[in-house]
């Protein structure tokens, strides 16, 4: 399926995309801080284009746990020069990584291509998806809740969140092939929910598209006896190949060359 992303194209189902992240903050759980500057965004961004990158993702505000807010001015002023500085600079398709309507519009102004939305379009009043039916852009709908108690079958519970994200796009006129959908590892899940989502991945292919994003999460360390943020890169690629296995589309990761190579092998094998 060829995914139009404003002027560019991306096709999906042929390959694994990777997505690089790149946080322009200074408290992101893995990257915060190093490149939160116009030159250091632009050398990193230069880097995961020439590893073989698919799409790069801004972000302007740290979602970890325990994140602090912050306004929509700030984050406009963080995302805003970065995304227009790529846009000049790189060949690349740039997503917006935000749950603020005003930032998103913001930077699609400025550049961006996609917009990444951690609560699915299920945020606001329905300003994002008026926005994106408005620029007809495709939009990452992650699932998302306040706390990590689930009073019924997580999955189920999950597909419920993804149909009244269909529903809202249906009312805005967006097209669900617009639609991505990312489970949310880490978003309203503790270490069991993680580890469940990600073994039953394929209960949500039906329902569409699927991004996996589990870069460095708290999940991984955990399993590997408790290990740094910098050390998870390993077990990221796993589980970056369990999604491959799965029929995941898209994988949002901080070290895109190690989970580019991964998937290069895991798409011969799983889609020979």
């Amino acid at each position: 399926m060829i995914l139009k992303c404003r002027d560019k194209n991306i096709e999906l189902g042929k390959k694994t995309l990777i997505m690089g992240i790149l946080n322009v903050t200074p408290d992101s759980f893995s990257d915060g801080g190093r490149y939160n500057n116009l030159d250091s965004a632009l050398e990193q961004a230069k880097k995961m284009v020439e590893d073989g990158v698919d799409i790069i993702d801004i972000g302007g505000e740290s979602t970890r746990p325990g994140h602090t807010q912050i306004s929509v001015e700030e984050e406009i002023e963080r995302v805003v020069p970065v995304i227009e500085m790529l846009s000049k600079e790189l060949d690349v398709i740039i997503s917006i990584d935000t749950y603020k309507y005003q930032v998103a519009e913001a930077a699609l102004k400025a550049g961006a291509h996609i917009i990444n939305d951690i609560w699915g379009l299920q945020y606001d009043n329905g300003e994002m998806a008026m926005l994106a039916a408005e620029y007809n852009v495709p939009v990452i709908a992650m699932h998302n809740q306040n706390g990590t108690e689930y009073s019924e079958d997580i999955i189920l519970s999950m597909r419920k969140f993804f149909e009244r994200t269909y529903e809202i796009s249906d009312r805005y006129g967006i097209s669900r092939d617009n639609i991505i959908l990312d489970p949310g590892i880490g978003f309203g899940k503790g270490m069991e929910e993680n580890i469940e989502v990600l073994a039953r991945l394929e209960e949500l292919r039906d329902m569409g598209r699927i991004l996996l994003g589990t870069s460095k999460k708290r999940f991984i360390g955990t399993i590997l006896g408790g290990l740094s943020t910098d050390e998870r890169v390993e077990g990221t690629v796993a589980t970056t190949v369990i999604g491959i296995g799965k029929g995941v589309d898209i994988v949002r990761v901080h070290n895109v060359l190690e989970n580019k190579r991964a998937a290069l092998v895991a798409d011969r094998i799983y889609r020979r």
